[in-house]
């Protein structure tokens, strides 16, 4: 817990406020238990769900589990809805931002993980890798071939390995809130968002963690959304070596 790493001197005595990210497109059915799990993992940990355009009860079954809500009023895709959580975190002051997906596929019994390099000083931004030793997770083929290419040309970019550079399970600091919160990749994001955090001199560190499968419905990524997927973000990728990126402003 926060609190028990505060006692012992692992943080500032100041607390720390913390906060969820949950960005949620139609999961309904398990954007609730995600919210439980959160406050049985630190009742004083807040979270806001981002209902992305949800045409279902997202933001009910959010708002009724605890949540706050912020309700987007059409699809933005997974990259706007982080940036709007993260804005939010910025403008209220947080800490600490943690962003756990609305699917369940994300375990909040493993945030410990990827908070201890954030409370421990040593990174701005922790990502949680399936890749580095820990559970079972197997995607198809042609996603699990797509995501070795593309840690490698990350990997060569930033000059440090990258094992997993889609995963969707992170703990930020203030200044990568204030980073992300001025600009955040919206169309399948981490990636690019992985290059940015290097452009900026902000360190990032991978923790082994353990994803669960879906709770509920299917992805969305196919094997022609894969492959789309692959050449969008490699022409993203060799854009942004000649973009000019913005100064993030620190505090809210």
């Amino acid at each position: 817990m926060i609190a028990e790493r505060r006692e012992q001197g692992e943080v500032p005595a100041a607390a720390l406020r913390c906060i969820a990210v949950v960005p949620a497109h139609n999961e309904e059915r398990t954007v609730a238990s995600v919210v439980a799990e959160i406050k049985s993992f630190d009742p004083h940990f807040e979270v806001v769900v981002i209902d992305d355009g949800s045409t279902d009860g997202t933001a009910e079954a959010a708002r009724h589990a605890g949540a706050e809500v912020v309700s987007l009023p059409y699809n933005l895709g997974i990259g706007g809805a982080v940036q709007t959580g993260l804005q939010y975190a910025h403008k209220n002051g947080f800490d600490i931002a943690v962003q756990v997906d609305g699917d369940a596929q994300h375990d909040p019994l493993e945030i410990p993980k990827i908070l201890g390099p954030i409370l421990e000083g040593k990174a701005e931004l922790v990502v949680g890798s399936r890749f580095l030793g820990e559970g079972e997770y197997e995607p198809p083929l042609s996603r699990l071939l797509g995501i070795k290419v593309l840690s490698r040309v990350v990997s060569l970019l930033v000059g440090k390995r990258i094992t997993d550079t889609t995963s969707g399970f992170r703990a930020l600091n203030r200044q990568a809130i204030s980073l992300f919160a001025a600009d955040y990749p919206h169309d399948y994001p981490e990636v690019e968002a992985t290059v940015l955090v290097f452009r900026h001199r902000l360190r990032l560190v991978e923790v082994p963690v353990h994803m669960r499968l879906r709770g509920a419905g299917t992805s969305s990524i196919t094997f022609w959304r894969s492959a789309y997927y692959m050449l969008k973000v490699m022409l993203a990728l060799f854009v942004g070596l000649f973009r000019r990126y913005p100064t993030p402003q620190e505090g809210p």
